[in-house]
């Protein structure tokens, strides 16, 4: 699979391989294999403070695509059915390859980080986000699972240059790596905005625009990092984030 320059626009939803690429952290000369994350599943699904919504979410895909014990609703057809199965696993396996890119992102961003407070305290934030989105991938991979698709695996690297390129953070100091993450994590709420509309089962639609809201609480508590180390900004910088929005929730180098 050909590597992605991030911070290129948000590719059509048609190119499976590319959407949602809003995560990649690259460090000079060094790869994170995702076959070594910066702790196990298990402790991810401890850390996670959304198991339950989320086992829910998957609860009730199962039951809106007919899977479980009770019949489809009368208004669709098997075909149609089929087709709503079919498109919702491609949408959903693009966010996968998204939530792959974001797992790889903390761990290989990790290793940069000092050992000062202010590096130490970047470095627990992005252990909570990182739990978050080992949930998000194994969510996602259980409903695709269930709507008859093929779950896509990692890569081993990302390439974020554009990135660096443009100003939106680093990976040279411990304050520029959470303004790296911060601009990564205000991408990813915009790509599940703007892409969860186009599902067609309602509970998966309600399961989405949770996680874009997580993602949206992660770029919030890395707003509120910077405010503790007496960063003069707002929380919240806007009252939605968008594309339109995006510079006002970011920091620049």
């Amino acid at each position: 699979m050909a590597v992605r320059h991030a911070g290129q626009p948000l590719p059509p939803m048609s190119d499976t391989t590319s959407m949602f690429s809003a995560y990649p952290i690259l460090l000079s000369g060094v790869f994170i294999s995702m076959s070594q994350p910066l702790f196990s599943s298990s402790t991810a699904r401890r850390m996670s403070r959304r198991g339950v919504v989320l086992g829910g979410a998957i609860a009730g895909v199962t039951t809106a695509l007919g899977l479980a014990a009770r019949p489809s609703e009368a208004s669709f057809t098997d075909r149609q059915r089929a087709r709503d199965a079919a498109n919702d696993a491609r949408i959903l396996n693009g966010a996968l390859f998204y939530e792959h890119e974001a797992i790889w992102a903390y761990g290989a961003a990790a290793p940069a980080l000092s050992d000062t407070a202010v590096g130490q305290a970047v470095l627990a934030l992005a252990l909570k986000n990182q739990a978050d989105h080992m949930e998000h991938r194994d969510t996602l991979i259980t409903v695709i699972q269930q709507l008859g698709g093929t779950p896509i695996g990692a890569e081993d690297s990302y390439d974020i240059s554009a990135y660096i390129e443009r100003g939106d953070g680093n990976l040279d100091s411990d304050v520029n790596i959470a303004k790296l993450a911060l601009a990564l994590e205000v991408d990813a709420a915009i790509a599940y905005a703007g892409e969860v509309a186009q599902l067609k089962t309602p509970a998966l639609v309600t399961a989405g625009a949770g996680i874009g809201a997580v993602e949206a609480s992660h770029a919030t508590a890395i707003r509120a990092a910077f405010i503790s180390l007496g960063v003069d900004i707002d929380y919240v910088p806007a009252s939605i984030i968008s594309g339109d929005t995006r510079n006002a929730w970011i920091i620049p180098v």
